[in-house]
């Protein structure tokens, strides 16, 4: 089990790092995560998956939208959500993702309320509850597929969440040592000496354990280290006189390991090496004012041909999807949140708004810092604009909402487009293939694409401007529309730019393939950590 120090130690890509060396071991890998807190989310099959598609109902219809709509929103048991950065170490395990390696997903949808997933199915009921309240009502279901992961396989890569030594959570704790204890898991603590204070936090964590679960931890683990690794001893043998842990791997800082971000917004290009590890708070912004930290571009080598610029509300999800431009030669992606960061954008130049966990609330922030203004300018130019999922709905002309899920609100108004928010949450791998597209979306024509929809709301032409001739292009039925101009597009689906079909249309480009990501993490793993550790891990 790989436990952190802290948020951002480095526990998901270890883990993912670790599916992978164990699976090139030949063995049958599973990863593993009883609760994750996060936007970036994945759709993958539940375990009635087989039956439940048989049974698939017609879509119903929705008279606000004056069409047969609404879709099936997949089923219950038929599709599911789970963190990102488990659907990642699946395929690192190479395993087929699925639900019950992250049975419980919180996805925030203010700074105190979540949406809570159990088993890739939202629950109402344990939305409603308080956080304490809720443990002992998914334990468990959390234990019981543990324990079908561990019966199935040779070995569960376990990851934990924030720090296991939060004193105030450990009573209720349902991620940490309490999988730990009911797994007899063999523990890494991981912590990031980049940001100074390792040998305290780990030393500092390990001592606020119980005493038995310290005996779990077998180790600790420098992650993001730079610089001379002589320098740092005495440290970890002081260390190890004191809890009896060896200090097992110091892994270099890797800018470019090939995983998105799981919950930050932030450019690991090194310049001063620093980069923005999450979104700052709303009042920072705000009294800061002029361009944000997070416009620091990450430019790939070669002459910059394209500027993508991804708009980063507060409640901004799914941008790991994103991660596949940071290979593309010749673009530069950058995350703005002002409209001195789109200041001096070519028409050929993207904006991007992608996807949000509160569509309304990320609409008024957006208007609120002046970028509904500058996304206009940019479309009234020719320029670029693509909006994905609650980008798309954000650029119709209103969002009606009339059970409380996520607000009314006005669009902007560049596609001629209404969303309807409905209870049933739509969940589902999808493929298609785009019909004739125009302008800048051209070379999209034709093409297939797989990816993912994560959705309540549901999108059609807006009826009285339909009336008048006022009509988007529906190039991919119920999914993907173009205005008649053809430079903005918006798309339902999740993953366009993780198609190596939609990546080499648009730039002629391709991205570094995941099986190569994850050997090279697997081969860094076998290469820092000391012999015989790995194994000993599962002996």
């Amino acid at each position: 089990m790989v436990l952190g120090t802290t948020s951002g130690a480095g526990k998901s890509w270890l883990t993912t790092a670790l599916c992978r060396y164990y699976s090139n071991l030949g063995l049958k890998v599973a990863p593993f995560k009883a609760q994750n807190m996060s936007n970036n989310a994945r759709v993958v099959a539940a375990p009635t998956l087989a039956t439940a598609c048989a049974a698939l109902p017609p879509e119903g219809a929705h008279p606000a939208l004056g069409r047969p709509g609404g879709g099936v929103a997949g089923i219950e048991g038929a599709w599911g959500e789970i963190g990102s950065a488990q659907y990642f170490q699946a395929l690192a395990a190479r395993a087929v993702p699925e639900v019950r390696m992250n049975p419980l997903l919180l996805k925030p949808e203010a700074d105190t309320h979540s949406q809570v997933v159990l088993l890739g199915q939202v629950s109402a009921e344990l939305t409603a509850l308080p956080w304490r309240g809720r443990s002992q009502l998914v334990w468990p279901q959390i234990a019981a597929a543990l324990d079908a992961l561990r019966a199935e396989n040779d070995v569960v890569v376990i990851e934990g969440a924030g720090s296991p030594a939060e004193t105030n959570l450990h009573a209720s704790d349902i991620v940490n040592m309490r999988v730990a204890r009911h797994a007899g898991a063999r523990c890494l603590l991981v912590t990031d000496i980049d940001r100074g204070g390792a040998f305290a936090h780990l030393y500092g964590t390990w001592a606020l354990l119980p005493e038995d679960e310290r005996a779990l931890i077998h180790g600790f683990v420098l992650n993001k280290f730079r610089g001379d690794a002589s320098l740092l001893a005495p440290a970890p043998q002081h260390l190890q006189e004191r809890t009896g842990v060896p200090t097992v791997a110091t892994i270099p800082m890797q800018w470019h390991h090939g995983l998105p971000e799981e919950d930050g917004v932030f450019d690991m290009t090194p310049t001063l090496g620093t980069g923005v590890s999450s979104l700052p708070p709303e009042g920072a912004l705000a009294a800061r004012g002029g361009p944000s930290p997070l416009n620091r571009p990450h430019t790939t080598p070669g002459a910059v041909h394209t500027t993508v610029a991804v708009v980063a509300y507060p409640r901004i999800s799914n941008l790991d999807e994103f991660q596949p431009l940071k290979n593309v030669p010749g673009l530069r992606l950058q995350w703005v949140r002002s409209p001195a960061d789109v200041a001096g954008l070519r028409p050929t130049d993207w904006i991007v708004l992608p996807g949000s966990k509160a569509t309304a609330a990320d609409l008024a922030w957006l208007r609120a810092q002046g970028l509904d203004q500058s996304i206009a300018a940019h479309a009234g130019q020719g320029g670029t604009v693509l909006g994905v999922c609650g980008g798309l709905q954000m650029l119709g002309e209103a969002l009606i909402d009339s059970e409380g899920i996520d607000g009314n609100a006005p669009g902007l108004g560049l596609l001629p487009l209404v969303t309807v928010f409905e209870p049933a949450k739509t969940v589902r791998r999808t493929s298609a293939a785009f019909g004739p597209l125009v302008g800048a979306w051209a070379a999209l024509s034709g093409v297939a694409a797989c990816g993912y929809e994560i959705h309540h709301g549901q999108t059609a032409q807006h009826p009285a401007m339909a009336a008048k001739g006022d009509v988007a292009r529906e190039v991919m039925p119920g999914i993907a529309w173009q205005n008649p101009a053809g430079n903005v597009l918006g798309v339902y689906l999740h993953g366009l730019f993780e198609d190596a079909a939609v990546l080499h249309a648009l730039f002629g480009a391709q991205a570094p393939t995941l099986d190569t990501v994850f050997d090279g993490l697997a081969d860094g793993v076998a290469r820092h950590f000391d012999p015989g550790v790995l194994d000993a891990l599962i002996a």
